[in-house]
């Protein structure tokens, strides 16, 4: 897995890191491990296990996306503009995978800021 550098966090942004990579960031974060017997959720946060006994593709899954949303930290919602800089997307860029990463990225920042000395 990449590191989360703002290098791997802008090209989260730029689609330039594949969807299974982007999701799987998350997923780690998230505390899913993947095993050979299916996935442990033991690390987990209830609220995700119990809606998501699976790591959902944040991708594809608006509701998860919703949900990954409400859990970023009130004090972190303007990350992507304050630490990447990160001005939004144009209009014509407006479509679901694009504004789903954005998202992914924002949970990334905060989780990076909780979680990793010097995040």
């Amino acid at each position: 897995m990449p590191p989360l550098t703002d290098d791997t966090l802008w090209a989260i942004l730029d689609g330039a890191l594949d969807d299974g990579t982007v999701n799987r960031l998350v997923w780690q974060g998230l505390g899913y491990v993947e095993t050979e017997h299916g996935w442990d959720t033991s690390a987990v946060a209830a609220a995700w296990a119990e809606k998501y006994p699976e790591p959902p593709n944040f991708i594809e899954s608006r509701p998860a996306t919703v949900q990954l949303t409400r859990s970023i930290l009130p004090e972190h919602k303007q990350l992507l503009k304050e630490e990447l800089g990160f001005r939004g997307y144009t209009v014509d860029q407006l479509i679901p995978r694009l504004t789903r990463r954005a998202t992914m990225v924002s949970w990334l920042l905060s989780y990076r800021k909780q979680h990793m000395a010097g995040g």
